[in-house]
């Protein structure tokens, strides 16, 4: 009898390593990696007070994006941002600020999505009034100089009011898409108001 525990000894310890090197494979393994069936979604940094910069080829000031709070989440590869400004500049042009209560971002920027009391307001410059945009969504695609929304938007300046439907504005050639029902309202410097 002891010979054959003796020759089958061998052969329960190997069982017995295998399975306690799956066991500790299984422990030690992050959540989400492949084969596993749950991703979490679970932040992999946070930063307060954010403040980022993005340069042109000569160096100059492209974008700016400041926030109260980022969080980054990498399953998805999106960022959340509490309290956003993002300011364009161009040496020709007024900046142009949008803030929002929060926003999230595409994984390599290219994309961002500002959501909840949404305000673009144009700088006053070369005899232009000062130019606000109110909405609750606002899809910024910041290389194209693009701004989309399918949301009911006001344009307000100091001679009118427009109310749309959803807009999208390329900054780059200053055209300016109203989509949906349009109303506006325009008064004359020196008169009530006209329509």
């Amino acid at each position: 009898m002891s010979d054959r525990f003796g020759s089958l000894f061998p052969l329960v310890l190997l069982a017995f390593l295998a399975g306690l090197t799956f066991w500790l494979d299984q422990v030690v393994q992050p959540p989400g990696t492949p084969g596993s069936s749950t991703v979490k979604h679970d932040p992999d940094y946070i930063v307060d007070g954010l403040a980022a910069v993005r340069m042109d080829q000569e160096g100059r000031i492209k974008h700016t994006l400041n926030a109260q709070k980022m969080t980054h989440f990498p399953d998805d590869d999106v960022t959340m941002l509490v309290q956003p400004k993002f300011v364009t500049y161009d040496e020709k042009r007024a900046p142009v600020t949008i803030t929002s209560r929060e926003a999230h971002m595409s994984g390599n920027g290219e994309n961002v999505y500002f959501e909840q009391d949404v305000r673009v307001v144009r700088a006053p410059a070369g005899g232009q009034s000062e130019l606000v945009l109110e909405t609750e969504y606002l899809h910024v695609i910041p290389d194209d100089n693009i701004a989309k929304t399918d949301r009911p938007v006001t344009i307000r300046n100091a001679a009118a009011v427009v109310n749309a439907s959803g807009l999208e504005l390329n900054s780059e050639t200053r055209v300016l898409k109203l989509q949906g029902r349009v109303k506006g309202i325009y008064n004359q410097p020196g008169s009530r108001n006209a329509r």
